[in-house]
């Protein structure tokens, strides 16, 4: 009962002193009892009768098995070369196409004789330096030489409209989602022991079918507004996203304005070398009645888009964990989305038809009130509404 309390050297103690205590015997008795073998009760017996170790220590200075990096100094060389060998090593090791775990790695130790344990191994890395790390998305590719003058730009127009008291918004598809009992990622309380049950495998339910967001985000108000498809992500489908977000939010905020900056990424629906997206935007400034300027983010960049970071994370966190079971569900969950810095979400489901492959020809191209902007003019525009029709949409 005592012994669970006790440090090593302790329990060698005290079984000692009990083995001095019974006499002839003592030893094998006291190592039954103790589970402790006769060696170490042996040493104890020495122990009790020499000097007194200082405090805090439980083993002579320099006692107890050395570190294997001590006996073989050459183990933490080749281990690393192992980890890493590419840069420190063979590039033709084994261990260059597998999963490199401390036993694997204990493992191939072992292969050049030195004798050493998968914690021992895990022991080492750290002292190498070495954790446990995920991949991180950090590299982009090439970027544009006008990468950077391309956000200045951008800043530059959005500052002016905000300014001005006219509506500026960013816009992008979010990730389709199947609809039905799928696995999503994510954790939330559910009663012990009764975790919503979903299918097996994620093969797209045709009776179902799929969720198609496309968000708007009001820089200025920060709200948002969400499309929700159910057929095809389409520039037309891009566009009556904007217009329907303009009849349900943007009206009543902007009553009296005569122009739009849309902050849109350079490819997907919405991209700069679409020409439907174009040809869409046409009929918009015609229906609004209002000026449609477009600033595209440079190639490569659309993470910067302010939408992704301030709508659609939010709306990814509000329905983790969760099966998209219906559409209307989606609605409900997108609907339901907020922040603490009053962030207001709206969304609206979309069950419009959008074909694909709609052919714009060079003459319908030719008609469109397009002027592209003086610095980079194809992925900077403004399209000019035809006519003043007196009523806007």
């Amino acid at each position: 009962m005592l012994s669970v309390h006790l440090d090593e050297r302790q329990r060698r103690l005290a079984a000692a002193a009990d083995a001095k205590a019974m006499g002839y015997g003592g030893v094998t008795r006291a190592s039954k009892i103790s589970g402790l073998s006769r060696r170490a009760i042996h040493k104890g017996l020495k122990e009790l009768e020499g000097e007194p170790l200082p405090p805090g220590r439980v083993r002579q200075p320099g006692g107890g098995r050395k570190k294997i990096s001590v006996e073989h100094p050459g183990v933490l060389e080749d281990l690393e070369a192992m980890v890493d060998p590419v840069t420190r090593g063979d590039p033709m090791s084994p261990l260059r196409w597998t999963c490199k775990s401390t036993r694997q790695l204990a493992a191939a130790l072992s292969r050049r004789k030195y004798e050493v344990s998968h914690r021992v191994v895990g022991e080492m890395l750290r002292e190498l330096g070495y954790s446990l790390q995920a991949n991180v998305k950090t590299l982009e590719g090439a970027g544009h030489p006008d990468r950077d003058a391309q956000f200045r730009y951008i800043n530059k127009q959005v500052s002016h409209y905000l300014k001005s008291g006219h509506p500026v918004i960013s816009v992008d598809t979010k990730k389709k989602e199947l609809i039905g009992r799928y696995r999503r990622g994510g954790r939330e309380f559910q009663p012990k022991g009764q975790p919503e049950q979903v299918q097996v495998h994620d093969f797209i339910d045709p009776n179902l079918g799929k969720a198609i967001p496309y968000g708007v985000y009001d820089i200025a108000q920060n709200e948002g507004w969400v499309n929700v498809g159910c057929d095809h992500d389409t520039s037309a489908f891009a566009v009556e996203s904007i217009r329907r977000w303009w009849r349900a939010m943007g009206l009543r905020i902007y009553p009296s304005a005569t122009r739009l900056l849309i902050c849109a990424d350079g490819g997907g629906s919405n991209g700069y070398r679409v020409r439907q997206w174009k040809a869409e935007l046409q009929r918009l400034a015609d229906g609004l009645e209002t000026e449609v300027t477009v600033c595209h983010l440079p190639p490569g960049t659309s993470k910067w888009n302010k939408i992704e970071h301030r709508l659609f994370s939010h709306i990814s966190m509000n329905w983790r964990g969760r099966p998209l079971v219906s559409h209307q569900v989606v609605v409900d969950l997108i609907s339901a989305t907020t922040t603490k810095k009053g962030l207001r979400v709206r969304a609206k489901l979309d069950k419009g038809t959008y074909p694909t492959r709609v052919k714009i020809s060079d003459e319908h191209m030719a008609q469109l009130r397009l002027k592209p902007h003086s610095f980079h003019g194809e992925w900077n525009y403004t399209i000019q509404p035809t006519a003043r029709k007196g009523t806007k949409l």
